[in-house]
């Protein structure tokens, strides 16, 4: 991970893990294009990360987002971020469009 990044995360009062993003690892698992060392789960617990379960907000939020991105998953980050006023972590510049607070890595 970029330095800025675990500085970033390192330095906040907390950090979270979307149920976006486990459902989108656990379908590309399934599909046989990601390998990982063990259950995603327990590597969030590890990392002492916190669980973002997705809202009926975050639902609808997302289903109203401008269509800068086509990824439902990414489309749901951005919209979980907006409503929870947090900072997304990530490499994707299709985020930039939406003027939500991003940590580039």
């Amino acid at each position: 991970m970029h330095p800025d990044a675990c500085k970033a995360i390192a330095d906040s009062e907390g950090a979270f893990v979307s149920a976006a993003s486990a459902w989108e690892v656990a379908i590309k698992i399934a599909l046989g294009k990601l390998r990982i060392p063990g259950p995603f789960a327990a590597a969030v617990e590890a990392s002492r990360f916190g669980e973002l379960a997705i809202t009926f907000r975050h639902a609808a939020l997302a289903g109203a987002l401008p269509a800068h991105h086509s990824d439902p998953f990414d489309r749901m980050l951005v919209a979980q971020a907006m409503s929870e006023n947090l900072t997304l972590v990530t490499h994707d510049r299709a985020f930039s469009p939406y003027g939500v607070a991003v940590i580039w890595t």
